[in-house]
């Protein structure tokens, strides 16, 4: 099998058959061999009821991972790429915003260039409000000048890579997963190419705003430990800083009778303090639940059922 292409599909069934068309009709002139690999994450559309009417077809290969519940995309995505039997892997949305003719220009890019494992696709422009693109903006130049590894800018989980990357991804099986952290993090090198998103043909972006922070904290949290160093630094200069307001307090009231300050610049440090306190416990909070539910050792994914038509 030259190509696996994993669709993790939640709640998108009006698109999954134009998705399953389209791609067909892209590689319609093409030579090589490849397989679909949905995964259904709990949809509660009938995703699932179109899915095997996709695989009683019988045009191409299809595999459907049906899971128990809503696990997210990064489950969909590792579940997916457990299935997988292609020299090639493409991760593709089921939302047709990402044409298919960019993966058939993916897989030129890597059977003309060895040099490179992975193609990645950014986008040059967003189609999205001004508001969401320039936090969007801050939290990658909060997360490149935190972490180890690069974070580039705009590039999404559409891409296509080989076999070998693949499999170093698959031993990352933390359960807390930030993809665009992972594929940085094992590294192999990465073409990125870019591309414009189309509109989704049908639906709404399951990706609200607050879904976004929440996303971010996670890549935070996973994949750099600087906000704890920031916590103990913080913690360190207000102690000192506490340290010389008393000692300028005692000085004034020994060496020139000066009344202490009263009331208001105790309620003012009490708050001060107990929210730099409060702010660090969560911090370290966000840490130990993580290492927490890690350490339970749940699976990542519940798979109720896997089926193929074996094409």
């Amino acid at each position: 099998m030259k190509l696996s292409l994993v669709i993790p599909c939640y709640n998108e069934a009006e698109n999954v058959l134009p998705l399953f068309n389209k791609i067909n009709d892209t590689f319609s002139s093409s030579d090589f061999s490849y397989e679909f690999i949905f995964v259904n994450d709990g949809s509660s559309d009938g995703t699932i009821d179109e899915l095997r009417k996709i695989s009683d077809m019988n045009e191409r290969p299809v595999k459907i991972i049906d899971f128990s519940r809503n696990f997210g995309k990064e489950a969909a995505i590792y579940a997916g790429l457990r299935e997988t039997t292609g020299e090639y892997i493409s991760l593709i949305d089921a939302d047709l915003q990402q044409n298919p003719e960019f993966v058939l220009k993916m897989v030129n890019i890597l059977d003309e260039n060895r040099e490179y494992d992975c193609v990645a696709a950014y986008q040059e422009k967003r189609n999205e409000g001004k508001v969401k693109i320039f936090f969007k903006n801050c939290f990658y130049k909060i997360i490149n000048k935190m972490a180890d590894i690069e974070f580039v800018n705009g590039a999404s989980d559409f891409r296509t890579f080989r076999r070998n990357m693949c499999e170093a991804i698959l031993e990352m099986s933390e359960y807390h997963r930030f993809s665009k952290g992972i594929f940085s993090w094992v590294g192999f090198n990465t073409y990125y190419m870019p591309y414009s998103a189309d509109e989704r043909l049908s639906g709404t972006s399951k990706w609200s705003f607050l879904k976004l922070c929440k996303y971010a904290i996670e890549g935070i949290v996973a994949f750099t430990t600087t906000p704890l160093r920031i916590s103990t630094m913080i913690g360190t200069l207000t102690s000192f800083a506490s340290l010389i307001y008393m000692l300028v307090v005692i000085i004034q009231k020994l060496a020139f009778g000066i009344a202490i300050p009263g009331y208001a610049t105790i309620v003012v440090l009490i708050l001060f303090l107990g929210g730099i306190q409060l702010l660090s416990l969560g911090i370290i909070g966000e840490y130990l639940s993580k290492t927490y539910i890690q350490t339970k050792g749940r699976p990542i994914y519940i798979a109720k059922e896997i089926t193929s038509n074996d094409v």
